[in-house]
């Protein structure tokens, strides 16, 4: 019997300058200059993705698995991150099926690049781009 679950993720970080602005493994140009803050990446993107799929499966966050104090995850790209939640989801005999996400951020305009968001969040787990969803 398979059964459906769903999960919530969010995430914040603050912007900072001298930081690359990564959302969905795109990396974008803020107006002026910035971007996010963090261990990895910072691509909150991604990392609410991954939180919300290891939600959905009963397990712990995102924080558990890629601790900010584990020096070998310094810089580590969030595509990255999601591709090893997918392990962890199949090791725990989940499967992920679709991925719906907003962004909320005034600027930049995400618009022109969300096709190629979807296409690395897709690539990352496995799944067709059709089965993910990303708005702003």
């Amino acid at each position: 019997m398979m059964i459906m679950r769903s999960g919530i993720g969010y995430d914040v970080h603050r912007l900072e300058a001298d930081r690359p602005l990564v959302l969905g493994g795109v990396q974008l140009e803020h107006p002026q200059g910035l971007g996010l803050a963090g261990h990895s990446d910072a691509d909150v993107l991604c990392h609410a993705i991954a939180d919300a799929i290891l939600g959905a499966a009963g397990l712990q966050d995102i924080g558990h698995y890629f601790p900010n104090t584990d020096p070998s995850l310094r810089g580590i790209s969030s595509l990255e991150i999601l591709r090893r939640v997918a392990g962890i989801i199949s090791e725990a005999g989940a499967r992920i099926i679709n991925v719906d996400s907003t962004v909320v951020a005034e600027e930049p305009r995400i618009g022109p690049f969300v096709q190629e968001m979807r296409e690395h969040i897709a690539a990352s787990l496995g799944l067709d781009s059709s089965r993910i969803g990303v708005k702003a």
